[in-house]
């Protein structure tokens, strides 16, 4: 790593105390309280209050009719991806769809449209059950996925019947434009709401847009269990299906039955309760995070360098995650390995490369964004869409490269002092030196 000691642009900058994170859970002590009680009624596993609570808060939050509490968001993911290969199935065969009884997946061989520019948790599902994803760039308003994209790929195969969503840190995706194009084009959608729980389109909660939707309590994310996450659906019959592939697709015989794949997917009683905890604190959580955000951005006034954006007239993010990105003009020298990068100092510009390494110099985390699915080793031999075809060599000129060449996240700690968020501006500062 750079030797930041010496480098005269930081004399007299001494490291954090105590390192300031990415973003960390912040408990406020009813999460015990609930936790107390499962372990008080011996309710430790699967069933219980807590879950029944919280699957009842989130889909009045959310505004669906049911939720399903499950052990991860990525369950939720591949729970959501497994029902929308039923209907695909059924809507095209009209019978029964055999991929509950282990046949390798009812999209087997079919295209998926997924987000780019995402974790890999949104993508695998579709590969789960068998399923081909063909990545759709984003667009520079909002960094998901581009509409004008989505419609080309339509026109490229337009027997693709699901669509793959995700929002990314927290910001809304222009919902109206993709869920008329999935009409339109009679495809599902299932909606990732990992990052975005409490943001809205339109005054419209995300996690409701999908035909199934799935939502994240990871212990980064602005509500945690430490783990879990939740299946957000209109329909009760795919609600009580997803609970019964969650617990092993168990029959109701004396004995254990099974006559469909299933999966130990189930939320804990016990993560249930520290998520009931924190749910009533979500606008809090939200305020804090938009305070950052602004704070970053009102520090960034004079670098050349933008703050991740959002539609003002149609959404309103939950800032997850504030992330940055470089102007063009100001972009230092920085080259990228799959797995090490090198970067040069240039003045009065810097990259992201840099400062990353200057704030974990400093004890604090920031983080690269997602690098986008179509560059990742184990996807790089999928199609990949933009607005103006199929980016077949890769190197062609799209979106979501462009972000991940230029763009970083920010330390986002509820728990940062406004200090300790002036410091890191400072040194952000400093690295366009």
């Amino acid at each position: 790593m750079y030797n930041f000691k010496d480098d005269s642009r930081f004399a007299g900058m001494q490291p954090f105390k105590e390192k300031v994170w990415l973003s960390s859970p912040t408990m406020h002590g009813e999460e015990w309280k609930y936790m107390q009680e499962a372990y008080d009624t011996n309710w430790m596993s699967t069933v219980g209050a807590n879950i029944n609570k919280i699957e009842e808060m989130m889909a009045e939050k959310t505004g669906v009719k049911y939720g399903v509490a499950l052990s991860s968001g990525t369950a939720a993911l591949h729970l959501a991806v497994k029902l929308a290969a039923e209907h695909i199935y059924h809507t095209s065969t009209g019978i029964c769809t055999p991929s509950g009884m282990g046949s390798g997946g009812a999209l087997f061989g079919k295209r998926v449209f997924c987000s780019d520019m995402t974790f890999d948790a949104t993508v695998n599902p579709i590969v789960y059950e068998g399923g081909e994803p063909v990545f759709i760039d984003s667009e520079y308003d909002t960094w998901n996925m581009d509409p004008e994209a989505l419609e080309n790929a339509f026109q490229i195969h337009p027997d693709v019947k699901l669509v793959v969503f995700v929002h990314l840190y927290g910001v809304p995706g222009k919902m109206k434009e993709l869920t008329e194009i999935c009409k339109r084009h009679g495809a599902f959608m299932v909606e990732d709401a990992a990052e975005s729980l409490g943001a809205s389109y339109k005054g419209i909660q995300t996690g409701s847009f999908g035909d199934f939707n799935g939502v994240s309590f990871n212990g980064n994310k602005i509500i945690t269990g430490s783990s879990g996450g939740m299946l957000l659906t209109d329909r009760l019959e795919d609600a009580d299906q997803c609970r019964k592939w969650s617990t092993q697709s168990r029959e109701e015989a004396p004995w254990y039955q099974h006559e469909q794949i299933g999966y130990n997917y189930r939320m804990s009683n016990v993560i249930a309760g520290v998520i009931r905890g924190q749910l009533p604190y979500l606008e809090e959580h939200i305020r804090q995070k938009k305070n950052i955000y602004e704070r970053y951005k009102e520090g960034f006034a004079d670098l050349p360098v933008s703050v991740n954006p959002f539609d003002k007239n149609n959404s309103e993010p939950n800032y997850w995650l504030t992330a940055m990105m470089i102007d063009q003009e100001a972009m230092a020298p920085q080259i990228r390995g799959e797995r090490e990068a090198l970067w040069k100092t240039s003045p009065g510009k810097s990259s992201p490369t840099e400062i990353l390494e200057a704030l974990a110099y400093f004890q604090a985390e920031g983080r690269p964004v997602w690098k986008p699915m179509h560059m990742q080793p184990v996807y790089r031999n999928h199609e990949f869409v933009t607005a103006s075809g199929v980016c077949r060599a890769k190197t062609d000129e799209n979106v979501g490269t462009d972000i991940f060449s230029r763009g970083l996240c920010l330390p986002s700690d509820y728990k940062m002092t406004k200090e300790q968020q002036d410091k890191i501006i400072d040194i952000i500062h400093r690295c366009f030196r």
